[in-house]
């Protein structure tokens, strides 16, 4: 009772606030929701959604990779490079659990079996992206939204001791696993849009828009090319100067800490400071999309997936934690390999147990993979963006843009 008095004082306020300007509750439920869910414009969104995630999930199914469950609560999610509001959380039988960013950690485990050559699902997100001081509707950003969530094991798993002594060796075998990952994510899209243009032709004339099926491989080009090249940190856009085409690489970003940096960790326990790594040695990418109008206007560019090679080795996985600040201290296991202290390591203790564990065999059960994250929202609404979807919420139902509403009512 108490949590639904409080929604409905919200709501009262709200409509007050409305009514004191010459509007109603009502007149704000038939704008900014009714006529969008009744008009032929998002009928040929949800069009185009449907033979993307059945494209998508068609290929990645017949590509041998295994749908995984939602995971929408656990003890940790992806801590996230970039400033949000603040992580919702949720107690439950006493313990709190935090709303799904990404399955980034689930994904890990779930890789475990050597049997699963990878996984996929269409995850929950909640990300509380703060909003814009100015007001303005930033286009891409929703708090609530859906992503095709990827990761597959890598073909290659080098040692520690490789990792440590044969640098040169270590090395080709990521610029050939990045190869592999770049090319996967090609493959998937070129895939989906194939069959958009099929069988959607009609809709995308009507949202007044057009896309060609891509061809591969797609341009790519580094972060700190991209700096030098366009003089600035905010290089998405101009990059849409240089790449006449709907899709293209970034890699290298300095960004999440399970982002594989390498040579990163010493054998003596030193490590290279993260202020000082060269693209190259960054092994991510983004892939970013844009429209092009039925004139054949080109659109603005967004970054649609991000993702990575992996952090495998279990002691660049706790030292990365340890410089990006998620972990204060280390965590410590007695010679049974009983964790000494989980009460310093917030909620990702029982995944450091995991990371930590060993086979029968001696080897750790924490496998090498790649993977990455679509958003399904951001993809559609940069491929289709022109002269009738402008904002992100043209592409969705409930769409929760953090600049859109002052309160969300669905």
């Amino acid at each position: 009772m108490e949590s639904a008095s409080s929604i409905g004082g919200t709501l009262a306020r709200f409509a007050n606030a409305l009514n004191q300007n010459g509007s109603s509750l009502n007149e704000f439920i038939e704008k900014n929701y009714l006529k969008k869910w009744v008009s032929d414009d998002l009928y040929r969104v949800m069009r185009i959604r449907t033979t993307f995630i059945a494209a998508m999930t068609r290929f990645l199914t017949d590509e041998g990779l295994l749908n995984l469950e939602r995971v929408s609560l656990s003890p940790v999610t992806d801590p996230l490079a970039h400033d949000i509001e603040h992580s919702p959380t949720i107690r439950y039988k006493g313990q709190p659990y935090k709303t799904t960013h990404s399955m980034i950690y689930s994904k890990f485990l779930a890789c475990f079996n050597p049997k699963i050559k990878g996984i996929f699902v269409d995850s929950p997100n909640i990300r509380l992206e703060i909003e814009d001081p100015n007001g303005i509707q930033r286009g891409k950003y929703l708090i609530d939204f859906s992503q095709m969530d990827i990761e597959l094991r890598r073909s290659c798993r080098p040692t520690l001791d490789e990792y440590f002594h044969q640098r040169e060796k270590v090395e080709s075998i990521l610029r050939d696993e990045t190869e592999t990952a770049l090319s996967f994510f090609e493959r998937l899209i070129t895939a989906a849009v194939s069959e958009i243009v099929e069988k959607n032709a009609d809709d995308l004339k009507a949202l007044k828009v057009s896309l060609d099926v891509p061809e591969t491989p797609f341009p790519r080009i580094t972060r700190d090319e991209a700096v030098r090249l366009t003089g600035t940190k905010a290089f998405e856009t101009p990059l849409g100067d240089v790449f006449k085409t709907h899709f293209f690489w970034i890699t290298g970003l300095m960004r999440e800490n399970y982002d594989l940096i390498y040579p990163y960790l010493n054998e003596d326990g030193s490590k290279i400071p993260l202020t000082d790594f060269r693209s190259e040695q960054i092994y991510n990418y983004d892939l970013c999309a844009r429209g092009r109008s039925d004139e054949g206007v080109w659109g603005q560019p967004y970054e649609v997936l991000s993702g990575a090679l992996r952090e495998w080795l279990y002691e660049p996985i706790v030292e990365r934690l340890i410089d990006n600040k998620i972990l204060r201290t280390r965590p410590q296991f007695s010679q049974e390999g009983e964790l000494l202290n989980p009460e310093d390591l917030d909620g990702y203790g029982p995944f450091l147990c995991a990371a930590h564990a060993l086979t029968k065999d001696g080897e750790r059960y924490f496998p090498a993979t790649f993977g990455g994250g679509l958003g399904v929202e951001r993809f559609l609404f940069s491929v289709l963006k022109g002269e009738v979807v402008k904002t992100v919420d043209d592409v969705t139902f409930f769409g929760k843009n953090p600049d859109s509403h002052p309160i969300y009512l669905f």
